[in-house]
């Protein structure tokens, strides 16, 4: 039988985005792979977003059976995708300041107060650095 929201003004056919948490509980606790496969996309596009976040919630209090541990794990590896992706853009961000700056990686750590070592690990994207030097790296490439 095709899920069904009852009592709700929310319709099944209706993007997750716009179900009410109501809604996700019950497509979680009586949904099919179809449903948890919707809720499971838009996880993956927005792994801190609205759906993971109310998907979250349920399983706080409720465990449904067999999915309850499908789901964290879907969050848990969007999260991750996420922040590899991020890690990867911010290591980005970071070479290009330096390339723009027009000196050496030694004279930029110098002068942002940091190891030519530690710039290393933020060109590679082994570390994130912290906003602050991040926002003085960007300054020195600025001529600041």
């Amino acid at each position: 039988m095709p899920l069904a929201f009852r009592s709700l003004t929310t319709k099944v056919s209706d993007p997750v985005t716009e179900w009410p948490t109501e809604a996700v509980q019950t497509a979680l606790e009586r949904g099919d792979l179809h449903d948890w496969h919707r809720l499971a996309a838009m996880i993956d596009r927005e792994p801190w977003g609205r759906t993971a976040r109310q998907v979250e919630e349920v399983l706080g209090h409720a465990r449904p059976y067999g999915v309850a541990e499908a789901m964290e794990a879907v969050i848990a590896r969007a999260r991750e995708r996420a922040q590899r992706r991020e890690r990867k853009a911010v290591a980005t961000e970071v070479r290009r300041i330096v390339d723009r700056s027009g000196l050496t990686q030694a004279e930029f750590a110098a002068r942002i107060g940091t190891s030519p070592s530690r710039l290393s690990t933020y060109v590679t994207g082994r570390v994130v650095p912290s906003a602050t030097l991040l926002v003085r790296m960007r300054r020195l490439a600025a001529g600041g």
